[in-house]
């Protein structure tokens, strides 16, 4: 008896695969994308290590490809006795978005949270985005913070200038 080779259900899709494979990288790496304000800094660090990610593969995975995102917002803040703390939210997206369109989709939440703390106590503020549904926490994400130097802000007086 002869028997007839399996027809694979579902076609070859490169670019599936392609997506899968990166989804793979960023999560077994820990990527996450940091952005600083007022400096404006904006990088990949390893969300588990605390350490920078160099661009490369690394970088075309998040930005070449949709994801779901977790972003954790925060509002740096040192009060009048010099004690650090920090305002902050994390919220998660529906849907699917590039890594270019991120502030298109958190800018009211951003904006918001920056003006709902004290201005004269805030040193800097960001946002740690996460290409996957994991929520970050509240000390995990001030130690990403504190890792990107994030509390070591030059504030930016605008009488100054």
């Amino acid at each position: 008896m002869v028997r007839k080779p399996k027809k694979r259900c579902k076609p070859h899709n490169l670019q599936a695969r392609i997506a899968r494979s990166c989804r793979s990288l960023l999560v077994s790496n820990h990527v996450a994308v940091v952005n600083i304000d007022p400096s404006g800094r904006q990088g990949m660090i390893n969300y588990k290590s605390l350490k920078n990610i160099a661009p490369g593969k690394t970088g075309q995975a998040v930005c070449g490809i949709p994801h779901r995102w977790t972003i954790y917002l925060s509002a740096l803040c040192i009060d009048a006795l010099g004690d650090r703390y920090s305002k902050s939210m994390e919220v998660a997206p529906d849907g699917v978005y590039l890594s270019d369109h991120l502030e298109d989709v958190i800018e009211h939440c951003y904006k918001k949270l920056r003006d709902q703390a004290n201005q004269s106590q805030m040193v800097a503020s960001g946002w740690i985005a996460i290409p996957d549904t994991l929520s970050l926490g509240e000390e995990h994400a001030a130690r990403s913070f504190e890792a990107v130097g994030a509390w070591r802000q030059v504030k930016v007086d605008s009488c100054a200038a």
